[in-house]
């Protein structure tokens, strides 16, 4: 090769490699990055709003660069090399890169000690020393295979993208120093309870109604107008004013629901629904929710057909705030809702073949990023659904605990427990009763019947472009205040169904020659549970007469509705003597049940009432102190008696069943003493239980059936129903219970205790052994059982 040629070609390799800085490969060059792409990327991935770069006071940024370095500037990111320059296109070192990063996140300063572990530590400049022990701390600064850092290298494209990713994981914006204080009102479980009226009394009252709640409702609007009022569903159903509208005065076309017309003219911002919604079926709640001048959302209810949500999973609000110094702010809230999936078993009369459910935790999970993505500022849940456990079980009917670990929820409505949160669920881990949060997540539960307020309180503040919400907490308000009054616009909302309850619940059916009451209803066989099982019998043996069933025995499953469930000392049932109207057939089946039969095994049947002696505490012989016999968080709509049978049952035995009907000692025996006819039950005899929707839709006690499910029949008849059609057909009714179950006789100085209303002890049957022995707290009084 030509001398001069060889010449000039290294000179050229001598003048491209004096641009490459010591230890920077070519090829590396061309992948470094400039203080101008840093800045770009750095912003782009907060994903905050930028300007146009007008305030920029750099005069040599470029005009499609400059909204990037404004913003960066605002956020405190960066600095100019001087006033008037900032150097774009500067190699970008990088100790440069992380004293950048270090410097847009706030927080203490680190222990210079941190860089010791770096071999090249001395690398550092002194200057830059403390902001990369703050980028060490905060997870922005990580050291190389060889526990090097490399600080005066050149960032790389690849290296920026990890920076930046570490970056953003780690970024708040700072404070403008513009705070909003957002009030999220929840009611529940409202069940019809509009008016404060107690339908079963024939009466008013102030323990009850969502007149009574509104009076709460607009208590708190005043005071802060920055609010927002939800329903968590359970809102057509559950007193003779929902049976009034559902199947008496049938809504219309056209026609508003009363419950819907209350919460319209109280302006509501959305609902959801609860599972008592579709008591009626689908085509009623359409006709109920068309009216609704409110958005109602719902996460996991599924078209079996079409395989699409039947409503809309989720809204984002535009609620008009304003902010501590008076200004006008639009916030975005996302809002969306749950229901138990077990509305397909409960009410598979109406929902079989047309409903599938997913489960709403998955389903929450999924429309929260949505909600986020669609730019809300605080999404709120509204669960129709318990708190629960704090072990996550699939298919659980309350996972309100696992709602708040969903990543993103700011605020948490509950409900269909008929419970109060803060208050219950004292015992799950990570709940701060005090601050009324789970998980950190601000959550009420606001009992029934308009009983509470849920009240959850949100600071967010204004940090860049975006809304945080940096505090939260949850209470609750109780309508028991003296001097209450109840809201006049709900009473003039329902005024006309009001009065229609009021004609159609006085309507006479019939007489009874024995009180009805349920004041001991789980520590004896009763009247109130008796006159529906007689009922029930009277209606099966009717429509079995003819068919292969005719001669097959017969069960009647009955069980205490109204017992003082839910520490409500005022919730038994107590009809004298005397005429009957339809208001006390609300009164004795509590619920809009439809009639279900179930064929079983002798051996089954006995299974039935082990789960029905799961609501029992077991009573230990060798202690002489007190002891209640109903497990305190037993409901009693979960203890079945079965007519039928004679039995008894043995309280000091462990329970077989828990509270819930989950098995949990299989070797336990508490039912004793089984008889059919006078005779020892044949275990493998098949027998008809009688019993309602609830029960054979898989909820407690109805766990038989078999692969194919004809073992079970469901009929388009209210269990309530079937009481009214018996009375009138009897004109006049003995309900005297045949006392067909007993307690094997109680230890000898065993102090067996029962807690019943304080009225019970005038109904204290005579040679019952049961004894008055005080009143206690809460309305409620103590008996001793013999």
């Amino acid at each position: 090769m030509n001398k001069k040629l060889i010449t000039n070609f290294l000179v050229m390799l001598l003048v491209l490699f004096a641009f490459i800085p010591f230890g920077v490969s070519a090829d590396a060059a061309s992948n470094d990055v400039t203080r101008a792409d840093y800045v770009k990327e750095l912003v782009e991935s907060l994903d905050v709003e930028i300007g146009d770069g007008s305030s920029l006071a750099f005069k040599d940024v470029s005009k499609d660069l400059a909204p990037y370095v404004e913003k960066a500037v605002q956020l405190k990111l960066i600095k100019g090399k001087t006033a008037t320059t900032f150097g774009p296109y500067d190699k970008l070192t990088r100790q440069q890169a992380f004293v950048i990063s270090a410097r847009g996140l706030v927080s203490e300063n680190a222990s210079l000690t941190v860089l010791e572990q770096f071999k090249d530590a001395d690398q550092i400049a002194a200057a830059y020393k403390q902001d990369l022990a703050n980028a060490v701390a905060a997870n922005i600064l990580q050291a190389f295979e060889d526990n090097t850092i490399r600080p005066r290298d050149y960032v790389t494209k690849e290296q920026m993208e990890s920076i930046v990713e570490r970056f953003v994981a780690e970024y708040k914006a700072p404070s403008t120093g513009v705070s909003v204080d957002l009030q999220i009102l929840g009611t529940t479980d409202i069940h019809t309870n509009l008016a404060n009226y107690n339908y079963y009394l024939d009466a008013p009252s102030s323990e009850l109604g969502l007149a009574n709640t509104a009076t709460l409702i607009e208590q708190a609007r005043a005071k802060n107008p920055n609010t927002l009022l939800f329903d968590n569903g359970d809102l057509i159903q559950g007193t003779p004013l929902g049976s009034y509208k559902a199947l008496e005065s049938v809504l219309k076309p056209g026609e508003v629901h009363p419950a819907i017309a209350a919460l319209n003219a109280l302006k509501y911002d959305g609902g959801t629904l609860g599972n008592h919604e579709f008591n009626y079926g689908l085509d009623f709640l359409d006709e109920v929710l068309n009216d609704a001048k409110y958005p109602v959302v719902n996460a996991n209810t599924y078209d079996t057909k079409t395989k699409e949500r039947m409503f809309t999973p989720y809204v984002i609000l535009d609620k008009e705030v304003v902010d501590s110094s008076g200004k006008k702010h639009t916030l975005k809230v996302g809002v969306t809702g749950i229901v138990p999936t077990k509305i397909v078993e409960w009410d598979a009369i109406h929902l079989a073949g047309k409903v599938e459910m997913q489960e709403p935790v998955e389903a929450v999970k999924e429309v929260v990023p949505e909600m986020q993505k669609a730019g809300a500022d605080v999404i709120v849940v509204l669960s129709h659904s318990g708190i629960g456990e704090d072990t996550y079980v699939k298919g659980a009917e309350n996972v309100g605990y696992q709602l708040a670990e969903i990543d993103g929820i700011d605020a948490l409505i509950t409900g269909h427990s008929h419970l109060t949160f803060p208050g219950d669920y004292k015992d799950l881990k990570d709940v701060d009763q005090e601050k009324g949060t789970i998980h950190g997540v601000p959550t009420v539960m606001a009992g029934s019947y308009g009983s509470h307020l849920g009240v959850i309180d949100l600071k967010l503040e204004q940090q860049g472009s975006e809304w945080v919400v940096v505090d939260g907490k949850g209470s609750l308000q109780s309508i028991k205040q003296e001097g209450l009054q109840p809201s006049t616009t709900v009473l003039a909302a329902i005024k006309e169904a009001h009065d229609g309850t009021l004609t159609y619940i006085r309507q006479p059916v019939g007489e009874t020659t024995a009180p009805i009451h349920s004041y001991f209803s789980m520590v004896q066989d009763d009247p109130s549970i008796q006159i529906v099982t007689q009922a029930q019998k009277w209606f099966i043996e009717q429509e079995l007469k003819g068919t292969a069933d005719e001669k097959t025995p017969i069960l009647s499953a009955g069980a205490p509705f109204k017992a003082g469930s839910r520490n409500n000392p005022l919730d038994y049932t107590n009809i004298p003597v005397g005429p009957l109207a339809i208001k006390n057939m609300a009164d004795i089946y509590h619920y809009d049940n439809t009639v279900a039969t179930i064929k079983v095994t002798g051996a089954q049947a006995i299974e039935w009432l082990e789960m029905a002696a799961g609501i029992f505490a077991t009573i230990d012989p060798t202690k002489t102190e007190e002891q209640n016999i109903i497990d305190a968080e037993a409901r009693s709509y979960n203890f079945d008696v079965l007519d039928g049978l004679t039995y008894q049952i043995d309280v000091t035995s462990p329970a077989k069943y828990d509270r819930r009907g989950n098995l949990t000692d299989g070797k336990a025996n508490r039912i004793k003493n089984v008889q059919y006819n006078g005779k020892p039950i044949d275990l493998k005899q098949e027998f008809i239980i009688i019993t309602n929707n609830y029960r054979v839709g898989g909820s407690y006690g109805a766990t038989f059936k078999n692969a194919e499910g004809s073992n079970i029949t469901s009929y388009a008849y209210e269990n309530r129903q079937a009481v009214v059609d018996y009375i009138m057909a009897n004109k006049t009714i003995n309900p005297a219970a045949d006392n067909n179950w007993s307690f094997v006789p109680f230890p000898a100085n065993t102090k067996v205790i029962y807690l019943s209303a304080k009225d019970a002890q005038k109904f204290i049957p005579a040679g019952s052994g049961i004894e008055y022995l005080e009143d206690t707290e809460a309305g409620f009084a103590k008996y001793l059982i013999k």
